[in-house]
């Protein structure tokens, strides 16, 4: 249960006499009541406030449930002097005076001190002085109903037109406070604001049902509410926090699966693997041979690994390399935009493969003769994987399809032997954050940022021997379902 309905059910029970127990010696509330009725009977003839038309009995239809023994149905104006604000005119305020309280002073937790203004007091602004315990209340606007209760006042106040002024009598303000705030109350204001527009009369404010408990009873009320209710604020701001836990949890268990695995931490080593070391010269052999037979072109060397590079110790058959000794063939997609055509061949670009897999839905289309031309240089195939390098740079994605398609400049194509390398351990080692730290220190440039091909090309990754790339793959895939459920 949310925080919110949580509060609202303690309110809902507290209103209905089943937050503390009743005790049949409490005086009962109907005595209170006649004493109320001469307090406000005897300010009116001391002229402290003025004579009001009597507010309609409670009928039997307007009663929600039943009350304890002891208990009243009351209206609010008969506990109270309820009143609008001062009509100021905003052309009048001023930097010095008495503070004026509008609508945008307040909120539940107290005034809003941002934006005072002020105004000139005089004899005609005494109707609409505040005081201790007072309950404001807000009467029109998209926050028609919210409320305060003023517990201390640092300096005079007056209130603004449209903001209703609930003085109480004889009753424990606490008390009234939490009636106006729970469910019963809250649902008039509701349907209120919502058939007039968001407004609310003083009428409608001074016919608020109160379930009125004996004095003593509404004391042990409030004491408890205030017992409970900051536990529930507790609660509230505890269950924020989780929630965003678990919206972050999820992603952090990735990344440290990620991270395991790519330190040898995640399975078993075997010391009977081939290690990496001879994996190494099988590719280097590959690749030699490729280049012999004009398949592919020599490149540059990289540059050797240093020590003050290597970020951790790997584990024993185990080597750090770049991911360009690794690929047979690194490079990007078309540098110029080619002319768009309504069909033809699926042409990708960032935003087609952002998700971390291949998205045909939302495509652009070239001719089959330009994506034959631009297919000499940049060859995407089924067991290749795709990688963003402009913009959203480091996801990666495995080319699981026959559809043929070209790219764009923004995708980098890296094509390996799935013989010497998992192809799903290099994708998880690319997501991985030791790779996605290099990703995005080396993303430069101003605007759509690029993570350049040589870069890609130095970028530092730990190649465990083939046997120990599957484990890893088969130990991420098992604890990846654990973590999906989590999110689901």
């Amino acid at each position: 249960m949310k925080a919110q309905d949580l509060k609202k059910s303690i309110l809902q029970y507290a209103m209905e006499g089943k937050l503390v127990a009743q005790d049949p010696n409490d005086e009962p509330a109907l005595e209170l009541l006649n004493r109320i009725k001469a307090q406000k009977e005897q300010l009116i003839k001391e002229g402290k406030i003025k004579k009001e038309k009597p507010l309609s009995p409670i009928t039997k239809d307007e009663i929600p449930y039943e009350l304890p023994q002891g208990w009243e149905w009351v209206r609010l104006g008969n506990l109270s002097v309820v009143n609008g604000g001062y009509a100021f005119k905003s052309s009048e305020y001023k930097n010095v005076g008495i503070r004026v309280v509008r609508i945008s002073d307040f909120n539940e937790s107290g005034f809003v001190n941002h934006n005072i203004v002020r105004y000139d007091y005089n004899n005609k602004l005494d109707d609409y002085l505040l005081e201790e315990k007072n309950i404001i209340l807000c009467m029109t606007g998209g926050t028609v109903g919210k409320s305060l209760f003023i517990k201390n006042l640092e300096e005079p106040m007056v209130t603004n037109q449209r903001v209703a002024t609930i003085k109480i009598l004889g009753v424990i303000e606490d008390y009234i406070n939490y009636s106006i705030l729970s469910p019963l109350t809250q649902q008039v204001i509701t349907e209120s604001k919502n058939s007039t527009n968001d407004n609310i009369s003083i009428e409608t404010i001074k016919n608020f049902l109160i379930p009125f408990p004996p004095l003593a009873e509404q004391k042990r009320i409030v004491e408890k509410l205030e017992e409970i209710l900051p536990l529930v604020e507790d609660y509230g701001k505890n269950a924020e926090i989780l929630s965003e836990m678990n919206q972050k949890l999820p992603k952090q268990i990735r990344q440290s699966i990620l991270q395991y695995a790519v330190q040898g931490k995640l399975v078993k080593q075997n010391p009977q693997d081939e290690p990496a070391s001879e994996l190494l010269k099988r590719i280097k052999a590959e690749k030699e041979k490729l280049i012999k037979e004009g398949k592919i072109k020599k490149e540059k060397p990289l540059s050797p690994i240093t020590r003050d590079e290597i970020p951790y110790s790997l584990p024993q058959g185990w080597e750090w390399v770049r991911l360009g000794d690794i690929l047979t063939k690194l490079t990007d997609g078309a540098h110029r935009t080619p002319h768009y055509q309504n069909s033809g061949v699926p042409f990708l670009s960032v935003k087609d493969i952002s998700s971390g897999y291949i998205d045909f839905s939302n495509t652009k289309f070239i001719s089959r003769p330009k994506h034959e031309e631009l297919f000499k240089r940049c060859n995407p195939q089924k067991g290749d994987i795709l990688l963003t390098k402009v913009g959203t740079t480091g996801i990666p994605a495995i080319v699981e399809t026959d559809q043929v398609f070209s790219l764009f400049v923004s995708v980098a194509l890296l094509k390996f032997n799935n013989k010497f390398i998992d192809i799903k351990y290099l994708y998880n080692l690319i997501l991985s954050p030791l790779v996605q730290a290099q990703a995005k220190e080396n993303t430069k440039g101003i605007g759509n940022k690029n993570w350049v091909i040589d870069k890609i090309a130095q970028t530092l990754i730990p190649l465990p021997p083939l046997a120990e790339q599957k484990r890893i793959v088969n130990k991420v895939e098992e604890l990846m379902q654990f973590v999906d459920k989590l999110e689901s």
